[in-house]
C-alpha cells in the first residue's frame, strides 16, 4: 500500500512513525506545523496511518495527542546506525522528527573536515567517470601534482580517503581527502584505470572476529557488544578495506593473540584470510607476526 502513496504523504507518515518510535507520542499540530499542511490534510494522514497500523497508536483526548502502544511495530524501517548519526548531527531527511527536539545523542568531535569544494570536484569526477589532476601533499614526499582516477570515497572511521588509480605509480591506492588541493576534472580514463580493474577493491575476504582469548575475562560482554553468533562475528569486507577495519576496532591480528594491552578486546581468529592482501601495515600485530615467521 505504501507504494501507491505520494512521496509527500509518505514523508508525513514516516514522520508520525518516527515520533511514535523515538518520542513516544505526537500531537496532530506537530505534523501540521512541520509540513505546513491544513488541519484536514493532517487528519487524513493520521487516519491513513491508523489504517496501515491500527495497533501502533492510541489517542488521548485529554492530552490531545497520540501515544505509542505496547504493541507498536514501526511501519517504516529506521536503520539504527543511520538514525544515530542523524540524531547526533541534527540532520533531517524529511522522514523524521530530527530538528524538532534535541535528542540526547552526541558524537565525538571530528578533528579533520574535508574542503567541501574539493569533495564536490572529486564526486563530480566519480559520477561522470572522469580523471582528476590534484596537488597532493604526502607525508613522504610533500606537495606535488598527481593525476588520479577516483572511483570511491571511503570513511575509514578517522578520516576520509579517496580510492583511485594513480597514474604516477600505475596502481590503485588510497589518498587522504584532506590532503587534496587544486582539483581539476579531466578527460575520461583508460579502461585499465577504472574500478573493474581494482582487484583489491573487488575481492571480498571473510574475517572471523572473536573476543580476545587472553585479555577478556567475560567474553559474553563482547559478544553482546558486537552481536556475535555463537561467539563469532563473521564479516565479508573488501580486501582494500580490511586493514582500516581491523585498525579502527583494535583487532589483534597476531597468530597467537599476543597483543596483551587493554585496548585489544577482539582477535582475528582466521589470520590466514589476510594472505595476499595489501594495506595491512596498519592491521594491529599483523606485520610484526609476519616478520616473526619469515626471519
Amino acid at each position: 500500500m505504501l507504494e501507491t502513496i505520494s512521496f509527500s504523504q509518505r514523508q508525513r507518515l514516516a514522520y508520525i512513525d518516527f515520533c511514535l518510535l523515538f518520542k513516544g507520542a505526537i500531537h496532530r499540530q506537530d505534523l501540521i506545523n512541520r509540513f505546513e499542511v491544513g488541519l484536514s490534510a493532517g487528519s487524513r494522514d493520521f487516519t491513513l496511518y491508523k489504517e496501515l497500523a491500527p495497533d501502533n497508536l492510541i489517542y488521548d483526548p485529554r492530552e490531545k495527542r497520540y501515544f505509542q502502544t505496547d504493541s507498536f511495530v514501526p511501519v517504516f524501517e529506521h536503520d539504527a546506525k543511520r538514525t544515530l548519526v542523524k540524531l547526533a548531527n541534527d540532520i533531517s531527511d524529511g522522514f523524521d522528527a530530527i530538528g524538532d527536539v534535541h535528542f540526547p545523542v552526541e558524537s565525538a568531535s571530528s578533528l579533520n573536515v574535508p574542503d567541501i569544494f574539493v569533495v564536490a570536484k572529486v564526486v563530480q569526477a566519480i559520477v561522470n567517470n572522469k580523471a582528476i589532476s590534484v596537488i597532493y601533499t604526502s607525508l613522504s614526499s610533500g606537495s606535488g601534482a598527481r593525476e588520479l582516477v577516483p572511483h570511491s570515497i571511503v570513511d575509514n572511521g578517522q578520516r576520509w580517503h579517496v580510492r583511485a588509480f594513480d597514474r604516477k605509480s600505475q596502481s590503485f591506492r588510497d589518498f587522504v581527502l584532506t590532503r587534496f588541493s587544486k582539483v581539476t576534472v579531466k578527460a575520461e580514463p583508460e579502461a585499465h584505470e577504472c574500478i573493474d580493474n581494482d582487484k583489491e577493491w573487488g575481492r571480498l575476504i571473510s574475517l572471523e572476529i572473536v573476543p580476545h582469548p587472553k585479555n577478556i575475562k567475560y567474553p559474553t560482554a563482547i559478544e553482546l557488544d558486537y552481536a556475535m553468533e555463537e561467539g563469532v562475528l563473521t564479516l565479508e569486507v573488501r580486501a582494500a578495506m580490511a586493514g582500516y577495519l581491523l585498525r579502527r576496532w583494535n583487532v589483534d591480528c597476531t597468530k597467537h593473540a599476543s597483543l596483551r594491552t587493554g585496548e585489544y578486546q577482539l582477535w582475528l581468529r582466521n589470520q590466514q584470510s589476510l594472505a595476499n592482501t595489501d594495506n595491512l601495515a596498519i592491521a594491529p600485530g599483523y606485520v610484526v607476526e609476519e616478520e616473526l615467521y619469515t626471519v
